[in-house]
């Protein structure tokens, strides 16, 4: 995707020295004719951008609900060495500390203010993707949405929630950067547990404040992405729906909550996914190929990710190359 945007910027600059050069020839008002040029050229290019990120999200295929992946979580094969055991240990409690941390703080700093809780959370919530780009991208697509509605709610209104939020946000990001650059599989289950929170919140306030939603009206940027966006984008972020399949009512601001919770449940099984590396594929190249060589299509893990991985699993070429062949063998048989 990188060399795609580096190239359309080129096309771009050269599109613009061209336009310069003919327009400082031809007009004595050069000046505000290539001003008005190159703002024309800027936003068809973040149009063309824009368009061409959306339609490359894979995202994983998975069903079930929270409790299922828990449930597959227990039932998972166990760490081979006591070694990787302790690791695995440490990193979870340092995740749930640092996630039980910043729920505290917005026990105490947002008890009352549901809307304002929410906008935070949402501003978090877009930070911490690397991997999986693909993926990733239509996750964050959606989270924006989700803070747009919170935004459209008022939650956004004060500038201290504001600060905070944004604040956090660059925090998280670099903490998630060093997180994933030391552990991939830590950084996933620390999201992981973010995303919990959050499904756990929207359904709490659900299940509290639903008569109310029901009388009033939904924000109309949730009716415009749950009911007529990008249908290729919101199918590659669901992760247990047929494509073409899912287009979630909206008659109130009750169905919009109960979409956002949904959604965020979805994102916590793609994050219990990324700790298993090649185990995303895409459902519209399933569904394109009548679901013939899914092997082929789906994303293989590295050897190793992360700085304490890469300690651990570090091996040789030929060691590899027979781990794979052994795997084919087993698979065939």
């Amino acid at each position: 995707m990188t060399s795609h945007v580096h190239g359309s910027s080129c096309l771009i600059n050269q599109a613009l020295n061209h336009t310069s050069s003919k327009e400082a020839l031809t007009s004595g008002r050069c000046g505000f004719s290539i001003t008005c040029t190159r703002k024309r050229l800027q936003l068809r290019s973040i149009g063309r951008v824009a368009h061409h990120r959306k339609t490359i999200a894979v995202r994983s295929v998975l069903t079930g609900d929270l409790e299922e992946n828990e449930r597959e979580k227990q039932t998972s094969p166990k760490v081979a060495s006591g070694w990787e055991k302790w690791v695995v240990k440490v990193e979870r409690g340092v995740n749930v500390l640092l996630t039980d941390s910043v729920i505290f703080l917005l026990d105490n700093l947002y008890a009352d203010r549901h809307y304002a809780r929410f906008y935070v959370l949402e501003t978090i919530a877009r930070v911490p993707y690397f991997d999986y780009l693909k993926v990733h991208f239509a996750e964050s697509w959606n989270e924006l949405h989700h803070l747009l509605v919170m935004e459209a709610l008022g939650g956004d209104k004060r500038w201290f929630d504001r600060f905070l939020a944004q604040h956090i946000a660059v925090a998280y990001f670099f903490l998630a950067a060093l997180m994933y650059t030391i552990s991939p599989r830590m950084a996933y289950h620390f999201s992981e547990c973010v995303e919990r929170h959050a499904y756990s919140t929207y359904d709490k306030f659900i299940k509290q404040h639903g008569a109310e939603l029901k009388k009033l009206p939904a924000p109309a940027v949730a009716v415009e992405y749950y009911t007529k966006g990008d249908l290729y984008m919101f199918d590659e972020f669901q992760t247990n729906q047929v494509p073409n399949s899912r287009r979630p009512k909206v008659d109130n601001l009750y169905d919009v909550f109960i979409n956002i919770r949904d959604d965020e449940g979805e994102h916590c099984k793609t994050m219990l996914a990324c700790q298993t590396p090649g185990r995303l594929t895409s459902p519209h190249a399933i569904t394109e190929n009548n679901g013939n060589d899914v092997e082929n299509r789906a994303l293989h893990p590295a050897e190793c990710m992360g700085i304490l991985d890469c300690i651990i699993t570090s091996s040789s070429s030929a060691s590899r190359a027979q781990k794979q062949n052994s795997l084919k063998e087993s698979g065939k048989k």
